[in-house]
């Protein structure tokens, strides 16, 4: 999700939730995204995600960003769409549970995402995982065609 005056835009990042994120930031910041199935249309798996992590229907044209292949090897599809947040909005995430403290035999929940921002383009490629930031370079184009 992007919003942009004139030619600056903004994009939604959101921060992982759980422990191994908890105290990190800059790099950490990613686009609302899953895993999808074998044979399943991306774009429709990236709209999902995007409401099971934020809440809310992703709606509006959607912008082709390609893919691009993080430092562990999983490979990351997506598309831009210019909207906001409502005024209302609160984050309302998915969960997911993992043992924690590690070994204690205690398993914990935690939400998939702890937080939902918008960043003007500069700060966003501080705050995105790095393999990510081509995603940003390819919506500037996109937006000054």
């Amino acid at each position: 999700m992007f919003r942009r005056e004139n030619d600056k835009f903004e994009v939604l990042l959101v921060h992982p939730g759980g422990p191994f994120f908890a105290k990190k930031d800059d790099g950490a910041w990613t686009i609302p995204k899953g895993e999808s199935a074998p044979g399943e249309d991306l774009l429709t798996r990236a709209q999902i995600e995007f409401e099971e992590e934020l809440g809310i229907q992703p709606s509006g044209d959607w912008v082709p960003l390609g893919w691009i292949k993080q430092k562990g090897g999983k490979l990351v599809h997506a598309w831009a769409f210019q909207s906001d947040l409502p005024a209302s909005f609160k984050l309302k995430s998915n969960t997911f549970e993992i043992q924690w403290p590690p070994r204690s035999g205690k398993l914990t929940k935690f939400p998939e995402i702890d937080r939902a921002e918008f960043f003007p383009e500069e700060i966003a490629r501080e705050k995105i995982n790095s393999a990510q930031v081509l995603f940003l370079e390819r919506l500037r184009n996109a937006l000054d065609r």
